[in-house]
């Protein structure tokens, strides 16, 4: 009996440690920038449905700004191009302007 316990434990440890490095090799995967290359080229906001941005941190040095268009394409935007700021300013306004809302 204790063989047979010893086999199902030791069965359990392998399990969790390949589910730990499953979980651990997602994150490795999501600590990363997300934009490789980034767009500066005017475009017209009737054409862009969402934009995310997301600030620097320990997964990607950069701030990013990911725009998804009507059809359905996202793109990375140049941050520091000046009609992509217009839009970061208009989206912390917003978010300013909801969080004001719901105090």
């Amino acid at each position: 009996m204790n063989g047979k316990l010893v086999a199902v434990l030791a069965l359990l440890l392998i399990s969790a440690a390949v589910s730990q490095g499953r979980a651990l090799a997602r994150m490795g995967n999501e600590l990363r920038c997300q934009c490789t290359d980034t767009h500066s080229k005017f475009i017209n906001p009737k054409f862009i449905q969402d934009v995310k941005l997301t600030q620097s941190g320990p997964h990607c040095q950069n701030v990013e700004v990911i725009a998804t268009l009507k059809n359905g394409k996202e793109v990375c935007l140049e941050p520091t191009a000046p009609w992509v700021q217009l839009i970061i300013r208009a989206l912390l306004a917003k978010a300013q302007s909801n969080s004001d809302t719901l105090l």
